[in-house]
């Protein structure tokens, strides 16, 4: 696994980037920035710590398909800590085998800091090597999403 990082300055107050980016008054912008990586991304669950979350959307096949998580960390405003054990196929959860054991264990960690005004968003991620291409085109163009959302 690769630890990927990247970083966005949005100018709007942290409290917003927050909400904004997890969707927590209106889920519909979780699922506008994340769209970049899957058109119909969305989640099911609870953003609080401990708690499961489905990330999913659907696949080439048609069905719903994404990934087993669990909020490891969660303090608002300041930072936030998903942990991958496994996957989601056909609506089905699968947390063992050759598929999971490349992502499982890997952490996205997002950490808001606020500047005069001006958010400052890290993301740190722990990516397979063969989805390291896609992460690096597509994170990049997502928080540009993040930033016109937030900005708006």
């Amino acid at each position: 696994m690769k630890k990927l990082r990247y970083n966005i300055k949005i100018n709007a107050p942290v409290s917003k980037v927050y909400d904004v980016m997890l969707g927590i008054s209106n889920k519909a912008t979780y699922e506008q920035w994340t769209a970049l990586f899957n058109p119909t991304s969305t989640y099911e669950g609870s953003w609080n710590k401990g708690s499961k979350m489905h990330f999913i959307g659907v696949d080439e096949n048609g069905e719903n398909g994404g990934m087993v998580s669990e909020i490891a960390e969660n303090i608002p405003n300041r930072f936030v800590s998903i942990r991958h054990y496994g996957l989601l196929k056909a609506d089905k959860e699968i947390t063992e085998g050759p598929e999971v054991e490349k992502w499982a264990c890997g952490f996205e960690n997002y950490s808001f800091e606020e500047i005069n005004g001006v958010s400052v968003l890290n993301v740190e991620l722990d990516t397979p090597d063969d989805f390291e291409d896609f992460m690096n085109e597509t994170y990049p163009l997502a928080l540009d999403r993040l930033k016109e959302i937030c900005e708006e």
